[in-house]
Formats: C-alpha cells, sequence, structure tokens
C-alpha cells in the first residue's frame, strides 16, 4: 500500500457508510482484499517517489551506501526503485499480492534489483536488527485500531539495527480535503476506469495524536513535520 495525499477524485466518506449490493466491493477494512482490487489501475498512477523520501534517504545515506533497506508498504515499488540507488540490497513488503505482482514488473522493466515479501506490517516476518534505513509511508494509516497502528510502530523498530534510521508518513488533518481538526476514522473511494469504486480505510492523523502514537512506541523521533498534507517523521 502507498497512497499519496488526498486529491481531486478521491472521495471521503465517514466510516459509519454503508452500501450493499450483489457486487458489493472489499470491505474497507481489508487493506489486502481492496489493493488487490485496484492494484493495476493504482500502480499506474504512482510513477515517481515523493520528494520528501527523496530527501530522506538522500540525508540518511549521506553519500555513503545503506547495507540493507527496507520499504514497508512498498506497493508498485517506486520506492524500492529509489532505495536500491543508496542500499546494497532492498526489500519490499506488502500485504497486497497485486501490489507485489505490479512490484515485480516494475522491477523487471527498470532492471533494479529488490526482494519481495507478503506480509503484515503490524507482524514483520523479518529477524531484529535487520534494516539500517526504512521507509513506510503512506500505510500506516491503513491499520484499523490503534493497538495495530502503535504494535506496527514497534515492529518497525525491532527490525532497525542501532543507529538506522526510517521515515514514517501518515495522511493528516492538516490537508486542505479535511475540514476536522482531531484525528479520526474514514473511507476513501478509489475510483476505478469502469467506474467502480472501491472504498479504501483511513485513520485521518492529527499532529499531535501522530507524535503521541510515536511516542507510546519503541521509536526514537528525530524530526516531526507536516508537509504535503501529510504527518511525516524521521525516528530511529
Amino acid at each position: 500500500m502507498d497512497g499519496d495525499p488526498p486529491r481531486a477524485g478521491d472521495s471521503p466518506r465517514t466510516s459509519g457508510d454503508s452500501r450493499t449490493s450483489d457486487d458489493a466491493p472489499p470491505p474497507s477494512d481489508d487493506p489486502r482484499a481492496t489493493y488487490d482490487a485496484i492494484a493495476e489501475h493504482f500502480a499506474s498512477t504512482r510513477e515517481y517517489p515523493w520528494p520528501e523520501v527523496k530527501s530522506f534517504v538522500a540525508d540518511a545515506t549521506d553519500d555513503e551506501q545503506a547495507t540493507r533497506a527496507l520499504d514497508l508498504g512498498c506497493a508498485n515499488g517506486r520506492h524500492c526503485e529509489l532505495l536500491s540507488e543508496h542500499a546494497a540490497s532492498v526489500v519490499g513488503l506488502d500485504v497486497s499480492r497485486e501490489l507485489l505482482r505490479e512490484a515485480r514488473k516494475r522491477a523487471t522493466e527498470r532492471d533494479f534489483d529488490v526482494s519481495l515479501v507478503h506480509g503484515d506490517a503490524a507482524r514483520l516476518p523479518f529477524c531484529d536488527e535487520t534494516f539500517d534505513l526504512a521507509v513506510y509511508v503512506a500505510t500506516l494509516h491503513h491499520l484499523t485500531s490503534r493497538e495495530a497502528r502503535v504494535d506496527s510502530l514497534d515492529e518497525l523498530a525491532r527490525v532497525l539495527r542501532p543507529g538506522g534510521r526510517a521515515l514514517v508518513s501518515a495522511w493528516s488533518t492538516e490537508h486542505s480535503t479535511f475540514d476536522e481538526t482531531e484525528g479520526f476514522d474514514t473511507t476513501v473511494d478509489w475510483t476505478l476506469p469502469g467506474g467502480e469504486r472501491v472504498p479504501r480505510f483511513y485513520h485521518i492523523y492529527d499532529p499531535a495524536e501522530f507524535r503521541v502514537d510515536l511516542d507510546s512506541s519503541e521509536l526514537t523521533p528525530v524530526d516531526v513535520f507536516v508537509s504535503s498534507g501529510n504527518c511525516y517523521a524521521v525516528v530511529e
């Protein structure tokens, strides 16, 4: 999973909204099924790495190649490609097998090396202290409970090596799309080319709440900021 900040075409609905039909889309709180359903179209709209991610990776490596990097919630692999330019080896993990197929296609077409793993961001299938660099962008907000979100931050801390750094991001109430000032759950539809709308669960963080969850985890925030409608944190 790897969702850009909200933009024209995204249609937020409160999490209490519901619909029924014979051809109902996947439940919004099942990110695996949701992103399997939209993977090909979603991947076609995710071409370039975020500027914030490019800046973080450049600063974190500082002209010295990382040993092993992780893209947590890698989607179509656009940030895996970036990491491959700065790390000796790269692992991309996603809950959606269809998005992992899109990532493999991208890696093959663009000739970069990445190991792709199917897994859950709240229960990472990696040993302790495996990575010295990681990006965890636009995925945390898809986890449906605070417990799962903090667990996933703890897992990121567990797999980072001492001195390793990661960039974490999530959608924020600071974006002009939202009127709320406190964190809330919502559903944002993805519209496929044929017009089918597939709901996606999001927890929209307010900046103070984002900091509270970081502080409740095993991560140490180095820099916490808002950019392009997202909460960001550089952590170690």
